[in-house]
C-alpha cells in the first residue's frame, strides 16, 4: 500500500517554500490567513515572511512612485490583518525607506531627468547664488561681514577682498572698535574674523549662505506637512518621475541585506555578552526566547552564574519547562495552543517567539544551559517578588519595543520588571533592531492581546460552565506593556543603548513620511 503524502504544517517553512510557485497576489492572501489564524505569530518569523513576500512584489522597471504605492498598499493589508504583529509593519516601513533611497541615489535623480518641481534637480548650483540683499537685519553676522565682494586675479591666485559695510550700531556704539576687514583667499591661512552679534536673528529674504530651498530632501520638507500635503509632495518631488522606470538590482540586493540581518542578529547580540554578564551573578529571566538563550549561552563559555528561569504561565510554561530541560521548544511555527501549555507566547521559547531554527534539524537546536555548566532554577510566576531581593540582574525579551522606549513582551513581564524596580535591579532588554518601531503606545490596550481564558481556568472544572459567565469575567493577556522607566538598557545587534536613545535610531532606520501605512 503507498504511503500517503502528508501535507506540510501551515507556518514559516510552508510559506516560504510556496511563494516561487504562487502568483504574488495568492502569496498575499496566504500570508494574510497565516496572521490571522496565528500560524506565523513571532517578530522574527513575520519579519522573515514580510521581507520575502516584498521581494516576490518588487517587479523590475517599475516606476518609482507606482512602487511605493504597491508597497504600501500590501503593508496596509499585512498590519491590518493583524496589527499586534509590529515587525510586519516595521519591515514595511524600511523596505519603504530602501526604495527611497535607491531611488535618490539613481543616476535619473542625479541628472534631474524625472525630479518633480520642488526635488534637487531645480536646485540653482552655487556659484549662481544672488547678490547679497539689503534688507538684512542689522545684527545680522552678513550685516557686519561684507557686502558684494570684488574679485581680482594675479596669476594663479585668486584673491576676493571684501569691503566693509555701514551698519547702524557703528553709529550707535562709537566705543566698538570695528570689524576688521575681510580678505579670502584660496591659499590656506588663518580663519577670518566672524561677529557673533545677531546668530540667533532672522533675516527678512533667505540668506544666499545657506543652503538653497531646492536642495531640501523631500523626506524633509514633508515631516513638516500635513498628511495629504505631504503626500502630494513626496511623489511631485520624488527621484523619479512616474514615467521611469526603477532598476531592481539594488533594491534586491538592500532587501537580501535585511534578510542577512535577521539571521546574523541574534549571534551579534550574543557577541557582546560577557560584557554585561559576570562572574557569580544570580540572573533572572521570563520565557525563553531563542536570543536570551544565545546571549546566556556565549557568556557562559567564559562566566559561571546561576540562571532564574520564570515559567510565564499559563501561557509558555510548557515552552519554557522543554527549554530548559531539552533546549528547544515545540515545534517553530505550530498552532496556538500545541501541548504542554505553550501556545500564545509573546516571549516565547526557542522556536517559539524569535523562532531562530524553524525548520532546522534537530542536532542544529540550542543545547540547554545546564549543558554548558549553568545552574538553572525553574520557578514560578508567583515566586519573583520574593527571590527579586537576590538577583544581580533581569534579561528579558521583547515581541516589540516602542520608540519611546517601552515594550511589548510576553504576559508577566511588566510584574517581573516593576518587582526589580521595587528592589533596584538593573533590568536588560536583548532584542535585535528589527523589532524596533516607530510607533507610540497612545493607546496601550490596543497593543495587549487576549489570549483563551480556558487556559486560567478550565471549563471542565466542576461549576465552572455556571459562574464564569455570571460572576466573573476571565481576562487572559498574552502580552504585557513595560513601560521605559522600567528598563535600564537595551542591548542591540547595534550595540547597547538607554531606552531615551531609541528614538534616534528610529529616525535612522525609518523616514517620516512611511510612519503611517
Amino acid at each position: 500500500m503507498p504511503s500517503m503524502a502528508v501535507p506540510p504544517t501551515p507556518g514559516l517553512a510552508s510559506f516560504l517554500k510556496s511563494l516561487n510557485a504562487n502568483p504574488v497576489e495568492t502569496s498575499i492572501e496566504h500570508f494574510i490567513s497565516l496572521l490571522k489564524r496565528r500560524q506565523i505569530r513571532s517578530s522574527r518569523a513575520c519579519a522573515v515572511a514580510t521581507t520575502h513576500l516584498l521581494i516576490q512584489v518588487l517587479a523590475p522597471a517599475t516606476p518609482f512612485t507606482a512602487l511605493l504605492a504597491r508597497i504600501r498598499q500590501v503593508g496596509a493589508r499585512l498590519t491590518a490583518a493583524q496589527p499586534r504583529e509590529l515587525a510586519v509593519g516595521n519591515m514595511v516601513r524600511r523596505v519603504l525607506g530602501l526604495v527611497r533611497e535607491v531611488a535618490e541615489e539613481s543616476p535619473e535623480s542625479a541628472s534631474g531627468g524625472g525630479g518633480g518641481g520642488d526635488s534637487t534637480a531645480d536646485a540653482k548650483p552655487l556659484s549662481h547664488r544672488p547678490p547679497l540683499p539689503s534688507s538684512i537685519s542689522a545684527l545680522s553676522p552678513l550685516k557686519h561681514g561684507a557686502t558684494a565682494p570684488a574679485e581680482t586675479t594675479t596669476g594663479t591666485t585668486t584673491t576676493t577682498t571684501t569691503i566693509t559695510a555701514p551698519s547702524p550700531l557703528r553709529e550707535t556704539h562709537a566705543g566698538r572698535p570695528p570689524l576688521p576687514t575681510q580678505s579670502t583667499s584660496y591659499a590656506p591661512g588663518p580663519p577670518a574674523a566672524t561677529s557673533l552679534f545677531g546668530i540667533f536673528s532672522r533675516p527678512e529674504t533667505p540668506s544666499p549662505a545657506s543652503t538653497p530651498a531646492g536642495a531640501q530632501s523631500p523626506s524633509r520638507a514633508a515631516a513638516h506637512m500635513p498628511g495629504g500635503a505631504a503626500k502630494e509632495h513626496r511623489e511631485r518631488g520624488s527621484p523619479s518621475s512616474s514615467s521611469g522606470g526603477m532598476s531592481g538590482g539594488e533594491t534586491l540586493s538592500g532587501l537580501r541585506e535585511m534578510l542577512d540581518e535577521l539571521d546574523s542578529a541574534a549571534e551579534q547580540i550574543a557577541g557582546v555578552a560577557l560584557d554585561h554578564v559576570h562572574g557569580g551573578e544570580l540572573i533572572l529571566t521570563h520565557t525563553a526566547s531563542a536570543t536570551v538563550q544565545r546571549f546566556l549561552l556565549a557568556a557562559a563559555r567564559k562566566r559561571r552564574f546561576t540562571l532564574v528561569h520564570v515559567e510565564s504561565g499559563p501561557n509558555d510554561d510548557g515552552d519554557t519547562r522543554g527549554a530548559v530541560l531539552m533546549g528547544s521548544g515545540r515545534k517553530a511555527g505550530a498552532a496556538p495552543g500545541g501541548g504542554g501549555g505553550g501556545g500564545w507566547g509573546g516571549g516565547g521559547p526557542l522556536g517559539g517567539e524569535d523562532d531562530e531554527e524553524a525548520g532546522a534539524p534537530a542536532e542544529e537546536r540550542f543545547r540547554p544551559l545546564t549543558a554548558a555548566g549553568v545552574s538553572v532554577v525553574l520557578v514560578p510566576d508567583a515566586a519573583v517578588f520574593a527571590l527579586m531581593a537576590r538577583v544581580n540582574k533581569v534579561v528579558l525579551a521583547p515581541h516589540g519595543v516602542l520608540a519611546n522606549g517601552g515594550l511589548v513582551a510576553c504576559g508577566g513581564a511588566a510584574t517581573v520588571a516593576a518587582a526589580a524596580r521595587a528592589h533596584r535591579v538593573p533590568v536588560v532588554v536583548v532584542s535585535p533592531v528589527f523589532k524596533l518601531s516607530p510607533l507610540y503606545p497612545f493607546d496601550v490596550a490596543e497593543l495587549i492581546e487576549v489570549g483563551d481564558p480556558g487556559r486560567v481556568v478550565g471549563f471542565g472544572e466542576e461549576g465552572a460552565t455556571r459562574w464564569l459567565g455570571e460572576v466573573v469575567d476571565v481576562v487572559n493577556p498574552v502580552f504585557d506593556y513595560v513601560k521605559p522607566e522600567f528598563v535600564d538598557l537595551y542591548i542591540t545587534n547595534l550595540g547597547g543603548c538607554a531606552p531615551s536613545y531609541l528614538y534616534r535610531i528610529v529616525a535612522d532606520h525609518y523616514r517620516v513620511e512611511d510612519v503611517n501605512l
